[in-house]
């Protein structure tokens, strides 16, 4: 019984292992949320970069990125992005006034995160000149 017991637990240990196998994306920004801060439109062209890593032990593949409306993706890493490598993803939020709320969505193959979708967010304020 105790063989059993010890096989189970190989097993179980060997497949959590097996899961968290494969490409990983991590961003530089907290929570992955890029902070404008406080803008004054016409004094901010609005362009900012996420900026990400592939921490895991396979290629990462960004397969899409979508955005809610204001914001606009000007660049998205095409490539593939090898462990150990990094990438951008370049968006810009069109300077209405106000505050700023929006989300950004990256398809891609990292196992961190649920079926490779990962969220991303702007925040901050534009304020009229």
């Amino acid at each position: 019984m105790k063989k059993i017991a010890t096989v189970i637990a190989v097993a179980l240990f060997s497949g959590i292992g097996f899961a968290q196998s494969g490409a990983k994306i991590e961003f530089k920004e907290n929570n992955n949320t890029l902070d404008y801060g406080t803008i004054k439109k016409g004094q901010d062209n609005g362009i900012r970069s996420f900026i990400f890593t592939n921490t895991g032990n396979a290629p990462l593949l960004i397969s899409g990125v979508q955005s809610t409306s204001s914001c606009t993706i000007l660049s998205q890493q095409n490539d593939t992005i090898l462990p150990g490598k990094s990438g951008k993803i370049e968006v810009k939020y069109n300077m209405v006034p106000g505050p700023i709320r929006k989300t950004i969505t990256v398809e891609s193959n990292a196992v961190n995160y649920p079926e490779g979708r990962i969220p991303l967010k702007i925040k901050g304020e534009v304020v009229a000149n």
